[in-house]
């Protein structure tokens, strides 16, 4: 795969240091995601059901989200992150992130987050949303939310990867990806992740997708250094 290390390389390079808490002796972690076969069609939603959704996409289609393709095969929505070997596990407040309903769909379609981070839920349209993330192990929740009411925050206590939907328009779908570790992404189209300031030491990097399942590999970091690893998936059969 000379080209893929090409581009990991060049990648490296070209995104530069994104940490405001740098180790003076942390490694680095790039990669890229891509999709392995033939493109898939995305298909639009049908919106007929709520007619301030038909207008607000009259000019350009809503479509499904599940699996997103760049133009160089980079797969987006794709969470990496380290789910072994990490001992910074401790939950901690951070800054709150928004998930915003906006346009009738979620604006972040993977949300991920550390256990006890707040998320501010936020509803930008002229027309009710209900927001219900789908537990197993923490706990479930659903509330309306109506055009004009202020957002409202919530945080989680355990890891878990959570589908969100709206229980008024059936294609608002989602996920809260809720992690004990500090060192996670979530890749856009380019399918290019790159998570800095790994203390030396051996970790196990996941990388999940709603819809295509997860894959592993085994890493060794050394400080000041960079690796660099790539995932593909494959299309479902």
């Amino acid at each position: 795969m000379p080209v893929v290390r090409l581009f990991l390389a060049f990648a490296a390079i070209f995104l530069g240091p994104t940490s405001l808490n740098a180790r003076p002796d942390g490694g680095t972690l790039t990669g890229i995601v891509t999709f392995k076969g033939t493109l898939l069609k995305t298909t639009p939603f049908d919106l007929a059901k709520e007619s301030a959704c038909v207008k607000m996409h009259a000019t350009e289609a809503l479509m499904d989200e599940t699996v997103v393709i760049g133009p160089g095969k980079g797969l987006a929505n794709v969470v990496v992150y380290i789910s072994a070997g990490d001992t910074d596990t401790t939950a901690v407040a951070g800054k709150a992130v928004a998930f915003k309903q906006q346009g009738c769909h979620y604006k972040s379609h993977v949300l991920a987050i550390r256990v006890g981070q707040e998320i501010q839920i936020i509803n930008s349209d002229s027309i009710p949303h209900n927001i219900h993330p789908v537990t197993k192990v923490n706990r479930e929740w659903s509330r309306l939310q109506p055009p004009g009411t202020p957002p409202f925050s919530y945080s989680y206590e355990k890891e878990e990867f959570i589908p969100v939907k709206c229980n008024i328009h059936p294609w608002m779908q989602g996920y809260f990806v809720v992690l004990k570790t500090s060192h996670f992404i979530v890749t856009g189209e380019d399918g290019i992740f790159r998570l800095p300031d790994l203390p030396p030491g051996k970790y196990t990097v996941t990388a999940w997708h709603e819809s295509l399942g997860a894959q592993s590999q085994e890493i060794r970091v050394i400080g000041g250094e960079t690796t660099s690893i790539y995932f593909a998936f494959p299309a479902k059969p």
